[in-house]
């Protein structure tokens, strides 16, 4: 008989009478009587329950090979909780494979674990159902990923790790040169120069599922590390490229959630930033930032003559604490207001706030209408610059109106014509919003040097529930424009080709226009797992630190590395 024929998860009654071998792990031993016991032998499949003789020397995580007769089990010991329920193994012969510590954690679900204990052990972790759920979820999604790409006629391509170090927005990670002392290849922050180049080498549409690095901090959705689908394709435009990956994510929602991915929302950024706050907002509630400037054109309360006021509406918040809402108060100003105004709408419709005396009653009425007040509501007011407007209530509006990341469902979105550049920087240059390899939209062309914050670019994100997925543009393809970006941010001709030489020598050869995208799947199977961080779907994450409990990375290197690798470290200070 094979060291295996049937997995634990997979015995239902119409097993009923046959000899079969298992392997796994115990989950469970119950003893019955001085030689029987019901041991649950686990894999990744699921439980069965074993009736062993003599299983005294049977420990948790022991791993075995069972062999023996399925049966019924006896009326009125069914477990319909179990899909293995109906039935159990008997007549069992056992071969421990391997014996077992006592595991640092009960290998379940049923109780948390602290998590520097969990990744420090981290192939104990992985036993457990909710990691093996997740893992084979991103598996599954990773593959739906690939035929949906290659159905729309996209090539894979590997490209390199080793690298060049190339501006992306964040730092590199960079790896010493043994043959070249003093020199250092960079790990990549993404595939996007050798994308590009495919491109100009025909390879038409090309996709790969790339690893990333970026040395920044690191947070739930955040890792040094991350996987992402990334993709390219010439003489496509934005269009086509959210409809490719449309497609693909709607292939890998069906393959989670086993229904129709519903056909994805589209917003313009300045309208997500008017409505929301944020670029990357949250549909699964309401909440949306409502402007009462008009309200307050000719107010006698200084703390709205303001060139923008705004406000939301927190539905029941009325029964929140004094003590609460003194804490709103602190948080909108952590978050950059000069202050935060409340207001209860109590039975009777009218506005019961700390400043209602400040206030006309026309102004009373027109802030309940606007914000379609009603009994039991709590309305929330912030007055400053319009930037700083949006984003204190949109930060609040996330805190309290977020629900958890189970509820609500999948809220797709996609965010369009975004800024070109995000502002100017302390050299007086501005900021690319996403890298400057990003098309202008041609409408706004003509005032590029003239008025540059005011220009849009044909680039776009991918939201789901509040996490941004990805960006994506069209690409500038035509030297002038490309240089003319160049000059705006500081770069002349000279320092342009000796930074990004090889991409515009390529491009002189003859550039097709072309467009891409890139989304993080970390953060896709997250939330198609209903997972707060992404650390629940990496199988061996780093933690919030940046360190590998298990492996014990990041770690020195003794002298003689160094030495190999023409590196010498100042003195401890």
């Amino acid at each position: 008989m094979p060291m295996r024929t049937k997995y634990c998860g997979a015995l239902t009654a119409a097993d009923a009478g046959s000899e079969v071998a298992l392997c796994g792990w115990v989950a469970s031993r119950r003893e019955h009587g001085e030689h029987l016991a019901f041991v649950d032998l686990r894999d990744h499949t699921g439980v069965v329950q074993c009736v062993v003789d003599h299983a005294h020397d049977l420990r948790a995580e022991y791993v075995l090979r069972v062999t023996g007769t399925v049966r019924p089990r006896p009326p009125g010991t069914e477990n319909p909780s179990l899909a293995t329920g109906a039935v159990e193994v008997g007549d069992c012969e056992v071969e421990v494979l391997s014996a077992a510590e006592p595991p640092p954690f009960p290998v379940t679900d049923r109780m948390e674990a602290d998590e520097g204990v969990r990744l420090r052990h981290r192939y104990v972790d992985l036993r457990r159902d909710r990691m093996q759920r997740n893992l084979r979820l991103r598996a599954r999604v990773n593959a739906a990923l690939r035929r949906s790409m290659e159905d729309q006629g996209f090539l894979e391509v590997e490209t390199p790790v080793l690298i060049g170090s190339t501006p992306e927005g964040a730092r590199d990670f960079v790896v010493p040169s043994r043959f070249q002392p003093g020199s250092f290849y960079a790990l990549p922050q993404s595939p996007q120069l050798f994308k590009q180049l495919c491109m100009v080498g025909g390879l038409d549409r090309y996709y790969q599922i790339a690893r990333c690095l970026r040395d920044e901090d690191l947070r739930a959705d955040r890792q040094f590390e991350f996987m992402q689908l990334d993709a390219e394709a010439s003489f496509v435009d934005q269009e086509d490229v959210i409809s490719f990956m449309s497609q693909a994510v709607a292939a890998a929602t069906e393959v989670a959630t086993g229904g129709t991915c519903p056909e994805i929302e589209r917003i313009t950024w300045a309208e997500a930033m008017e409505r929301f706050g944020t670029d990357k907002p949250d549909l699964r509630f309401d909440m949306e930032l409502v402007d009462l400037t008009s309200a307050f054109a000719g107010t006698g309360f200084n703390a709205f003559r303001a060139p923008c006021v705004k406000g939301i509406r927190v539905p029941g918040g009325a029964d929140f604490s004094r003590a609460r809402l003194d804490r709103l108060t602190e948080q909108a100003k952590d978050y950059g207001a000069k202050g935060l105004v409340w207001m209860r709408a109590d039975e009777g419709g009218s506005l019961d706030s700390p400043v209602a005396r400040f206030l006309s009653e026309d102004e009373l009425s027109a802030t309940a209408l606007a914000l379609s007040a009603e009994p039991g509501d709590l309305l929330l007011l912030v007055a400053d610059k319009q930037a700083t407007v949006r984003r204190v209530l949109g930060l609040l509006r996330t805190e309290l109106g977020r629900p958890p990341v189970n509820e609500g469902g999948f809220r797709f979105l996609w965010v369009t014509a975004f800024p070109l550049f995000e502002g100017i920087g302390d050299d007086g240059r501005p900021i690319p919003a996403h890298h400057p390899f990003t098309m202008p939209d041609p409408e706004d062309l003509d005032r590029l040097e003239d008025d540059p914050l005011s220009v849009r670019s044909l680039a776009c994100d991918l939201v789901l529930n509040g996490w941004e997925l990805g960006s994506g543009s069209v690409r500038i393809h035509r030297p002038d424009v490309q240089q003319r970006v160049f000059s705006l941010l500081g770069l002349d001709a000279e320092e342009a080709k000796a930074r990004f030489g090889f991409l515009l020598d390529a491009f002189g050869y003859g550039a097709p226009p072309h467009a891409g995208f890139a989304f993080g799947i970390d953060r896709l199977v997250a939330l198609l797992a209903h997972e707060e961080t992404i650390r629940e779907v990496v199988a061996f994450p780093k933690t919030q630190s940046g360190a590998d409990p298990l492996t014990g990375a990041p770690s020195p290197l003794d002298a003689r590395r160094l030495a190999e690798l023409g590196l010498r470290l100042p003195p401890p200070s």
